[in-house]
């Protein structure tokens, strides 16, 4: 006779852990050992007021805009859905499962103030150019796959003039 379960019952704990649901040649894993964050609150601090309510960690903005411009996710609204729904998203981002993804309007307006204000998307940028400078040779020069994420086609970083 097949049984069947007549109300959910939800687990009282879980045993779940987003590290081991995100393949190890994800792309996001790949872009992960090049992204750091030390510096961010020190170079946003006179961006924030002293005075209100806790802002949304600006790690988590910046992780999300990576999110967003490596993945071709060009609506913010998308985006903050995105990030909501997917597991490794969420893993890139150090939300877990229960974390909160902040409201589209407030990534909106940290975007468009606070980030491009103090140059630090640029300044992220350098420091993953930085980085991608100091690899192996052999590696830089070794397989598509093993190069940076966000890298495209091109066989080495796109160096922007500072003009």
């Amino acid at each position: 006779m097949m049984g069947e379960r007549l109300v959910m019952q939800e687990s009282l704990f879980y045993a779940f852990r987003l590290e081991d649901h995100v393949p190890s040649d994800h792309l996001l894993r790949r872009i992960d050992r090049f992204v750091d964050c030390s510096e961010l609150r020190q170079r946003l601090t006179g961006f924030y007021s002293t005075t209100g309510r806790p802002s949304v960690d600006p790690e988590l903005m910046i992780r999300m805009l990576l999110i967003g411009y490596c993945l071709g996710i060009r609506s913010e609204r998308r985006l903050c859905g995105e990030v909501h729904l997917n597991l490794a998203y969420r893993w890139f981002c150090r939300l877990g499962l229960e974390g909160e993804v902040p409201d589209h309007s407030t990534f909106s307006k940290n975007r468009h103030g606070r980030f491009r204000e103090s140059d630090l998307i640029r300044h992220l940028f350098e420091a993953v150019q930085r980085l991608w400078r100091g690899r192996d040779a052999a590696l830089a020069g070794g397989r598509a796959e093993d190069r940076p994420a966000c890298s495209g086609r091109r066989k080495g970083p796109r160096v922007l003039s500072s003009s």
